[in-house]
This record gives structure tokens, sequence and C-alpha cells, in this order.
């Protein structure tokens, strides 16, 4: 996969980073940092440059979160709880726990979205529970916007400064990303402990 995403920058420019990452946000599996230090390295024997390279991942980027936030939107927390009458059962799932998401989400959903964008994998994803949760478009635009120049702008110029070895990067990034990963799991088990205990006590 890899080289099939270099090939595409180096053929198409800045319309290949857009693409790319435009990509990499609708389908995960396609590694941002891949694109973003390559592009970095592409501004050291190209005519790209990195204001350019960081502006064209950005629109593709906020293009293809937009897409996602789009599919949420579809997937609202009304159709949720349907789907909890009908399978809740199954799932140990309550309607309650769907609405103390969203309340959780409606609260602290700006920030979350900006310091998602910096995580590998989950950055993409981010976007659809901020439709579910009718988030003010408005506001997810700026945070992921935000948060998504912060990451193109440092892996960018990463890969800028590395030169010839931008991959020596990537094996840094698979560790970043399981630290995240790993804090992200823990966080979610503290919160599923928290619901637990509370729903006890109501009981």
């Amino acid at each position: 996969m890899q080289n099939w995403i270099t090939d595409i920058m180096e053929q198409f420019g800045y319309l290949g980073i857009f693409l790319m990452i435009a990509l990499e946000n609708v389908f995960p599996p396609i590694p941002s940092e891949v694109i973003l230090t390559f592009g970095g390295f592409m501004t050291t024997y190209t005519d790209l440059t990195i204001p350019g390279v960081v502006a064209a991942a950005t629109v593709g980027s906020v293009l293809g979160a937009v897409i996602l936030y789009g599919i949420g939107l579809l997937l609202d927390v009304e159709k949720l709880e349907k789907i909890v009458d009908r399978w809740g059962h199954i799932l140990r799932v309550k309607k309650e726990d769907i609405r103390r998401a969203d309340a959780w989400f409606d609260k602290y959903g700006y920030w979350t979205v900006l310091f998602c964008r910096m995580v590998p994998l989950i950055r993409s994803l981010i976007s659809i529970p901020a439709g579910m949760s009718n988030m003010k478009f408005g506001m997810f635009l700026l945070f992921t916007t935000l948060g998504t120049l912060i990451w193109n702008v440092v892996l960018v110029m990463l890969g800028a400064l590395l030169g010839d070895s931008w991959e020596d990067i990537l094996a840094f990034m698979d560790v970043y990303s399981n630290i995240a990963y790993a804090v992200i799991a823990v966080a979610a088990v503290v919160f599923i402990v928290l619901l637990i205990r509370k729903r006890k006590k109501s009981a």
C-alpha cells in the first residue's frame, strides 16, 4: 500500500496529496503518517512547498471528515435507540446508556474532536460520533481544522527535515499509536466501570 500511495503522490503532486488524505479519512487503514511524511520529503526534491503540502492535506482531511460527519448525522441517536429497543437485551445496552454517552459528547465533544484528530485511525472515526450527537457544524469544522492542521504541520515538517530518511518516523509513529490506543482503552474501561457502578446505585 505504501508504494501505491507514494506513486500517486509523485504523479499528481498536490492533487495526489489531497486525494490520498481525503481517502484516508474515509478509509482509515490508509496511514496518514505515510502520506504526510512522504509529502514533506517531496518538498526536498520537487517544486512542492511545505505550506502547499500542508494546505492540500488539510483541505483533503477536512473534506473526508465532513463526509463521515454526514454519515454520523444519518446514524443519529434516535436510530441508535431504536436499535437498542430491539437488540439491547442481547447487547446489554439501555437507552439511558446511549443518552449518557450522547450527553458526555455534547459536553466534551469539541475538545475530543480536537485531540482525536491527532491520533491515528481515531482521527478519522471521531467524525461519526460528532455527527451522531448533532455537534454544531461550524464548531466541528473549527476544531477539526485546528487538530488536523497541527497534525499535518508536525508530520510534514518531520518529513522535510528527515529527507531520505523520512521512513524512520514510521516506527516512532507505531509506538505513538500504540500508546494512544492504550490510553483510550483505559479511559473506555474506566468510563464503563463508572457507568456500571452508577447503574447499580440507582438500582
